[in-house]
């Protein structure tokens, strides 16, 4: 037992090998969901304007202004833990940043000659938001997808670690951490070594 073992018993080693692949799972499925939801809003918000996009950025600034954790804690405890309730809740609160960047982008993509060409040529308008306009956003949705892989991790370490992310045995990180908390004097390494597995996840996904 290289990292040493839980207080039952378990490798920590072989769990935080397995747990990288939850947390990892979890941040990716997420990410995907609430991706092509906010890209979806977003590119609808930003080409049609005027009503659809006052309800729409409205949404986006409630959803925004909610308290992240707060409202995770409320969701998974209406719903009941579980890896399908912590992915809606990690989508709830992630959308509203990718529909948020896209209409941004929109706005000014949709005024180049290149979308006017596209309309007196017949394009529909699905067509010109998914043809023409979203791979001119492809860029910026790569760095907002990347920076949100560790802001994912993180926050479902933190629900975890508060008994409102993924169930008992599955061995998440955040889970592990918040097993040794009780044993951090006698038996430090069954919660350093996870923390030290998400920092630098973390870190080295932001790098």
């Amino acid at each position: 037992h290289v990292l040493g073992t839980d207080k039952l018993g378990r490798d920590i080693l072989s769990r935080m090998i397995y747990g990288a692949r939850v947390s990892l799972a979890v941040s990716l499925i997420a990410i995907f969901v609430g991706g092509i939801l906010g890209v979806s809003l977003g590119l609808i918000s930003g080409y049609f304007g005027g009503l659809v996009d006052s309800v729409l950025m409205r949404l986006v600034d409630l959803s925004l202004s909610l308290p992240t954790i707060l409202l995770a804690l409320v969701l998974v405890a209406a719903v009941g833990p579980s890896f399908g309730t912590v992915i809606g809740v990690l989508v709830v609160l992630l959308w509203a940043r990718y529909a948020r960047l896209v209409r941004g982008e929109t706005l000014g993509i949709k005024e180049r000659d290149f979308i006017a060409r596209a309309r007196v040529a017949g394009a529909s308008h699905t067509r010109i938001m998914f043809r023409y306009i979203f791979p001119n956003v492809i860029n910026s949705l790569v760095v907002l997808a990347t920076l949100q892989v560790g802001y994912v991790i993180l926050l479902e370490s933190a629900l975890s670690f508060l008994g409102a992310g993924l169930p008992r045995p599955t061995p998440a990180w955040g889970l592990m951490i918040a097993d040794g908390r009780e044993l951090i004097v006698t038996a430090w390494w069954v919660s350093m070594f996870p923390g030290l597995a998400i920092m630098l996840t973390v870190l080295s996904l932001n790098l």
